[in-house]
């Protein structure tokens, strides 16, 4: 494992080709220009060394993040406000775009930005004692940082207008049953100890390959099936003549393990 490396209230590493990412603002992982400040350095650092999964973690105890910073919120002006947000959107914005999957692990409490972070990622992987939430309708707001279009995407129009809402707290066996998280730790496991397990499962694969399934997929929402049809060719054909298909083939005649870059 590399030396650790801070930004503001952000500590990030390197083992192998996985990049963990902790969040450490006390004392709730708000996510002020602080922690949004170090996940671009993060993100910079996980870009610059090629890392194939990136890991998303918290450090605070009972918070993956409590939300945007609500304080900060309260005492700005407009011009302010709708400059925080857009530092905020970016973070994420770029964080979903990453060439490379990515992976929060959810120990606690994810509500408001701390959900939409998670959900910026690829995958979410939750303690059975996390809650999440996106509770901005009890603050006179909408989640304003992907959570109005992403929660949808995730679990369905019904489901999601129920969570916004209500601004109710989804308990994590829940939120695996609806879709909103992709794995439950086993009880009295952390989600932090199960995302490393899915972050080695994920190291091993072919990174070209799983943003393509990323892509494809994704294109099944906004495209009539004849279209996302076509998209799918596209892709494989794509990856067999510019990615690592041949490699991964050629490894499988010859019984050997790929050798993935």
């Amino acid at each position: 494992m590399s030396t650790p490396q801070r930004r503001a209230s952000v500590t990030w590493n390197k083992d192998g080709s996985i990049v963990e990412v902790i969040l450490d603002g006390p004392p709730a992982n708000a996510l002020g220009p602080d922690i949004v400040e170090g996940l671009h350095a993060a993100m910079d650092f996980a870009e610059t060394a090629t890392a194939k999964v990136l890991l998303v973690t918290s450090a605070i105890t009972g918070f993956f993040a409590a939300g945007a910073d609500i304080k900060h919120m309260s005492a700005v002006d407009a011009a302010s406000f709708r400059e925080y947000g857009n530092a905020l959107r970016a973070g994420l914005e770029r964080l979903s775009a990453l060439p490379m999957v990515s992976v929060a692990a959810i120990d606690g409490l994810a509500l408001g930005g701390g959900l939409e972070l998670a959900m910026a990622c690829t995958m979410r992987v939750a303690a059975t004692g996390a809650r999440l939430g996106l509770p901005e309708v009890k603050l006179g707001l909408i989640p304003g940082a992907g959570g109005t279009q992403r929660l949808p995407r995730l679990v369905g129009r019904g489901r999601a207008l129920d969570i916004m809402l209500t601004g109710r707290q989804v308990e994590a066996d829940e939120a695996f049953w609806i879709g909103l998280i992709d794995r439950l730790a086993e009880p009295g496991e952390t989600a932090r100890a199960a995302a490393w397990q899915l972050a080695h499962e994920l190291a091993a694969a072919s990174t070209p390959a799983q943003l393509a399934v990323v892509r494809t997929v994704d294109a099944a929402y906004d495209r009539p099936i004849h279209e996302g049809l076509r998209y799918e060719v596209e892709q494989v054909q794509e990856l067999f003549e510019r990615g690592e298909a041949m490699e991964g083939l050629r490894a499988f005649i010859a019984k050997r393990a790929p050798e993935f870059v």
